[in-house]
């Protein structure tokens, strides 16, 4: 999720675990800075574009390291605040707040690998989209009534509701990908690889993308409009170009790291490999540079893509409803 949305979490839940036992600026001052820490790991470089893309949210969001580092950062963050024989209060609080952030990475479709040091697969449940207002804005708005009335009860009532958010997100997912999946394998003729995550700031429409070998679809699924047919456009995978570069490090990389969703393309003499989860057809998110087939790039880089403004994702929101 995005920066504010767990620094408010975390601010929350250390609240709510400290109630009066701290005042309630300074608890929630704490779980403001554990709830932001994890994603301080954005700022080591691994040398190219791919390695930081599926080398972000490794170990400062494995959920054993998390554990493991909590009671030392307890101690050492009591003594800063000048609360030492509150460190036993401090330390549940302060593991609460680590662990709720790759909790709620989790809830979107990027990837985290918080089974390290047993695993590295990157789970992702992808009913969220990484940024949600309506997620946020209760744990904003309840956190702020809680410091101004000094009543820790009303930040237990955000939490709540964005918890709420959260389950109503995977019962939406659940309800989209029963009405699509036998959509797609009727039009398709199989049973291809299914994705279904939400289109972005929004739980209402819902985009599908299906990959087969040779081919990505993708399209739009809408709670409001449940029975309307699904359209699917088409697009190659590069299917030929992943048979020359199989083995290949940065691409068996993508692929591993998107759950095969991922596609190759050539363009303007350069290879390209986007990974088809984030972001729309024909721009992603993360789409890298591989350089030409003759000349390949040591250090792969990332590909600015266009985003949309405000203006636009509400046409396209307001057309796919």
């Amino acid at each position: 999720m995005d920066s504010v949305s767990q620094l408010v979490l975390g601010a929350s839940v250390s609240m709510a675990v400290m109630g009066r036992k701290a005042p309630l600026w300074k608890s929630a001052l704490v779980g403001a800075f554990c709830g932001t820490l994890p994603d301080l790991d954005v700022f080591v470089d691994h040398g190219d574009a791919i390695g930081n893309m599926t080398l972000h949210r490794t170990e400062s969001h494995a959920l054993v390291w998390l554990t493991l580092v909590s009671p030392l950062l307890a101690w050492l963050i009591a003594g800063a605040i000048k609360q030492r024989f509150q460190w036993a209060s401090w330390w549940p609080a302060v593991w609460l707040a680590l662990i709720t952030h790759p909790l709620l990475d989790l809830m979107t479709v990027y990837g985290t690998q918080l089974g390290l040091p047993f695993t590295d697969y990157p789970w992702a449940i992808g009913s969220i989209f990484i940024i949600d207002p309506l997620y946020t804005l209760p744990l904003v708005i309840c956190l702020i009534v809680a410091l101004w009335r000094r009543e820790p009860r009303w930040n237990r009532i955000g939490l709540a509701i964005s918890s709420a958010y959260l389950l109503w997100s995977m019962a939406i997912q659940g309800i989209a990908l029963y009405q699509v999946a036998p959509q797609v394998t009727h039009q398709l003729g199989a049973k291809p690889h299914l994705l279904v995550t939400p289109t972005a700031l929004n739980t209402l429409v819902w985009r599908v993308v299906a990959v087969t070998p040779e081919r990505y679809y993708e399209g739009y699924w809408s709670l409001l409009s449940p029975n309307r047919p699904l359209q699917l456009s088409a697009h190659d995978r590069g299917a030929p170009l992943y048979q020359q570069l199989k083995g290949d490090h940065y691409v068996e990389r993508v692929a591993w790291f998107s759950h095969g969703f991922f596609a190759l393309q050539q363009r303007d003499g350069r290879l390209l490999i986007s990974d088809l989860r984030m972001g729309e057809a024909p721009d992603f998110t993360f789409t890298f540079d591989l350089g030409s087939p003759q000349a390949r790039e040591p250090h792969p880089s990332r590909l600015d893509s266009p985003r949309p403004s405000l203006s636009q994702m509400w046409q396209q929101f307001r057309q796919r409803l």
